[in-house]
């Protein structure tokens, strides 16, 4: 994403970008910027949609996947139902002079566990893809990546 279009603040970068995240998906996540909504492009069975936040998240999450599964009877409230039965990646910003580590630990680590986490959740039975999941991962000032399970957004 060029830099006059992304409105991040100075001093801050993405340590992904959706051409990292494609690599290990595919061609079919469809990108998109801060906290609006967008349908996903069709990949397999469920869509794939990348998000960019522009503040950094107080929880040190720099890269999250989230399962939206569909919601029925929630009678106008929750999410969109163009958003059902579909994942979503979210990437926050950090300090720009932290970037190249968190890059290349995040692309060594996070992003084959994210590609793995997808085509497992793609195949799970229906009792978990009836539930909202989720997976996020961080990056310690040592370089060290940590997953962390179902965190609530």
């Amino acid at each position: 994403m060029p830099a006059r279009n992304r409105m991040l603040q100075r001093g801050l970068s993405w340590p992904l970008t959706s051409t990292d995240i494609r690599s290990v998906l595919g061609e079919g996540a469809d990108e998109g910027e801060g906290e609006g909504e967008g349908e996903g492009a069709r990949e397999g069975d469920a869509s794939v949609g990348i998000r960019f936040w522009w503040l950094t998240q107080e929880s040190g999450e720099l890269l999250a996947v989230e399962w939206l599964p569909e919601q029925r009877g929630n009678y106008g409230g929750g999410t969109h139902p163009k958003l059902w039965e579909t994942f979503m990646i979210w990437v926050s910003p950090l300090p720009s002079a932290r970037r190249a580590a968190a890059r290349q630990a995040l692309r060594a680590e996070a992003l084959p566990a994210l590609a793995a986490w997808i085509a497992a959740a793609r195949n799970a039975p229906e009792g978990w893809r009836a539930a909202r999941h989720s997976r996020s991962w961080q990056v310690g000032d040592d370089g060290s990546v940590t997953c962390l399970d179902d965190r609530c957004r």
